[in-house]
């Protein structure tokens, strides 16, 4: 609680009457004023406004919502804190989070949210953050880019431009007794050629296994996110339907 919004802050933030000066906040408080120019800005704005909406919608007071944002912001932090997959360990990590703020122990933990918000919170989550949390970890994620150069063993150096204007004044020279014998002899075709063609070749090769290699680790990590997705849908579900039972 307090930990990123504190009192002054919800007080501006209450204050905002309309979607652009809540916009204009958050980005004047997060440092996100880049954000029509900086995907990542942009991400991040949507995702703290569309948390103080909800936390508006829920009617609830500073302290939640500045309890809820500070969960909400700190579950996407140890998402994109590795490029590696790690949805069970960030998912972990919020229902700890969420338990902190449910379960009076001080100074563990305390008692701001009741059951039946824990359950709205949770399912706010999932189907929003955890949905598209792979939407989020790509754009968090920093690009690699390998460029590729290739240094061709026993190829000749190329010529001086002054050994270039000589040759080909030169072979201006010729007489045409010689231009006949270099036509009828043709062109021969030089072995770094064939070498090179063999190289790019091979590298074609390559590039296509590795690609393909790649599309079915993708396919596979894909196929266990969305099993593991289904699996906290089922979770939340269950405990949704608990917490009914027992208000009855």
């Amino acid at each position: 609680m307090w930990k990123y919004l504190d009192v002054h802050s919800m007080d501006l933030i209450n204050n905002a009457g309309t979607t652009d000066e809540l916009k204009r906040l958050l980005s004047d408080l997060f440092d996100l004023k880049d954000f029509e120019s900086n995907p990542r800005s942009a991400i991040l704005l949507d995702l703290y406004f569309y948390t103080i909406q909800f936390s508006r919608e829920q009617s609830f007071n500073r302290e939640q919502t500045s309890a809820f944002f500070s969960i909400v912001r700190d579950v996407h932090e140890a998402c994109v804190e590795t490029p590696l997959p790690n949805v069970e360990e960030c998912y972990k990590y919020f229902s700890e989070l969420m338990f902190c703020h449910s379960i009076r122990r001080p100074p563990f933990s305390i008692d701001l949210f009741n059951q039946d918000q824990l359950v709205l919170l949770s399912d706010y989550m999932i189907n929003t953050y955890f949905r598209h949390y792979k939407l989020y970890k790509y754009a968090f994620t920093p690009q690699v880019r390998l460029d590729i150069s290739f240094t061709y063993v026993g190829m000749p150096e190329p010529e001086p431009k002054g050994e270039e204007a000589m040759v080909e004044s030169t072979e201006a020279g010729l007489s045409p007794l010689q231009e006949e014998l270099e036509e009828a002899g043709g062109p021969a075709e030089s072995p770094t050629a064939a070498l090179r063609d063999f190289i790019v070749s091979q590298l074609n090769q390559e590039l296509t296994q590795l690609r393909l290699s790649i599309d079915q680790r993708l396919k596979v990590t894909e196929d266990q996110f969305n099993a593991k997705l289904i699996q906290l849908e089922k979770g939340s579900a269950a405990n949704k339907g608990v917490a009914k039972g027992k208000k009855k």
